[in-house]
């Protein structure tokens, strides 16, 4: 699709042109690898002029982490077994799975290096996106009854993920099925244990 093509049509331009670069940088890291990925390779996939992406990202890292933010948002589905002892499980281990991709771990270490606030927007809509996932399976945890009314789905998403961010970028140990078990575990003691009323 050209440039020119997208022009012609009316009504949501530039969200057709983010949508069709983000695109090809992601065809693009799969088959080059990150630290190959060029704006100029990107806009000829993308049927677009460098200086379009140059004007919106800035620079080559602001684009990778966006097409990668957008890409993760929409790989991670909402498990729904019933059960929120399984939709945890099986959240972990969706999300460790998607880390140890190539695009997973290189989202992963653009998010830990890279700082430039123009990327907030995206961050936020990755995060927003992950924060929803975790609050559809505490939401029906509740209405089942399996799970207190004033679970904070944010926590359970930030307890859930971040062991697994650990070990992809610093540990580097695998997850197994044992403690992908005991974190489930860890996380459903802590919620369903009253807390300490504070001292008189």
């Amino acid at each position: 699709m050209s440039e020119s093509e997208v022009r012609r049509r009316p009504g949501g331009r530039g969200e057709r042109v983010r949508a069709a670069v983000l695109g090809a940088t992601i065809e693009a890291i799969a088959e080059v690898g990150v630290e190959k990925v060029g704006i100029v390779d990107v806009a000829a996939r993308a049927g677009v002029h460098d200086t379009s992406i140059y004007r919106r990202w800035r620079t080559r890292e602001n684009l990778v982490l966006e097409a990668l933010l957008d890409h993760s948002g929409h790989h991670v589905p909402i498990p729904d077994t019933g059960s929120v002892r399984a939709d945890l499980t099986e959240f972990v281990r969706l999300v460790n799975a998607h880390v140890h991709t190539p695009l997973g771990r290189a989202l992963a270490q653009s998010m830990a290096l890279n700082h430039d606030e123009t990327l907030e927007p995206a961050r936020a809509r990755f995060w927003r996106a992950r924060l929803d996932l975790a609050a559809a399976m505490i939401d029906r945890a509740v209405a089942r009854g399996e799970l207190p009314a004033a679970t904070d789905p944010r926590l359970v998403l930030e307890t859930l993920t971040a062991p697994l961010y650990m070990r992809a970028l610093l540990t580097r140990l695998p997850l197994t099925n044992d403690d992908v078990q005991a974190l489930v575990n860890l996380i459903l003691t802590g919620l369903q244990t009253p807390a300490p009323r504070p001292a008189s």
